[in-house]
């Protein structure tokens, strides 16, 4: 098996309980992002981590498969980990698919995948997407308002990150004469070599991802490089579903652009 997605879910959300099952447009959360991992070329299976046997047996009811992992997991990273080390067969590539990513498009994780088929010195793979000048200011506009939310990344020229940040990196002092921008939102999803989540697992928190609130930080602050693909949404909004409003903001998106799958 060289490619498993997995999807960590927990039930217990302080800010939305229950939302794995929450309905959307006629399908529940999670196996909304499930239809989508499945989509995925080049990905040969994908496997819900859970805590809760509500969500398990959600997940039987539409085709998909499980693995139960304890509640003392801090983050989704740890409920990855736990869920592939107890697998029959250990993959090679791992893709960490935030069980909130209702709209994220399969060819942004397929680009992680063919980058970690086409390099096998990459330890750690996750996209940015490039923000055009309209998108740049409206960021700009919603960071000086307060909102934290929405994170730039800096890379070398052989695309490994230099810095993830909640603040807009780097500054811009003036635009190129071809208009663009230098600036690039990063889209939380991973993929991991096994050793390397391995790896990862076990460094202790670093001092920027307690600053940032950042978990990719502890593999920079560690030395783990991590690669950045540079993907298109192809016109796409990306929106996660983080408390119950946010369910009819992602209906009005589907009704709008179509079903990604």
């Amino acid at each position: 098996m060289d490619t498993i997605v997995v999807i960590p879910a927990r039930y217990g959300s302080s800010r939305f309980p229950g939302k794995p099952l929450a309905q959307i447009a006629g399908r529940s959360l999670l196996e909304r992002v499930w239809i989508i991992a499945k989509a995925v070329p080049g990905v040969d299976d994908v496997v819900v981590a859970t805590d809760d046997p509500r969500v398990a047996e959600h997940v039987t009811s539409f085709g998909g498969s499980s693995v139960m992992t304890s509640e003392s997991c801090r983050n989704g990273s740890e409920r990855v980990w736990e869920a592939v080390s107890n697998l029959a067969r250990s993959p090679k590539n791992i893709i960490n698919l935030q069980g909130d990513a209702v709209l994220m498009p399969p060819w942004v994780i397929g680009s992680l995948v063919a980058e970690m088929n086409r390099d096998s010195g990459v330890k750690i793979a996750t996209p940015a997407t490039r923000l055009s000048r309209e998108q740049y200011e409206a960021m700009a506009r919603m960071k000086g308002s307060g909102v934290i939310s929405g994170t730039t990344v800096t890379f070398a020229e052989n695309r490994d990150a230099l810095y993830f940040s909640k603040t807009i990196i780097p500054f811009l002092r003036s635009w190129s004469e071809a208009g663009m921008s230098p600036v690039f939102q990063h889209i939380g999803v991973y993929a991991y070599r096994y050793d390397s989540l391995k790896e990862y697992i076990d460094l202790p928190q670093g001092h920027l991802e307690q600053v940032e609130q950042l978990e990719q930080l502890r593999a920079l602050e560690h030395g783990m490089p991590i690669r950045v693909v540079e993907v298109s949404l192809n016109g796409r909004t990306m929106w996660s579903v983080d408390n119950p409003e946010d369910v009819k903001r992602v209906e009005e998106i589907i009704a709008l652009e179509g079903e990604l799958v």
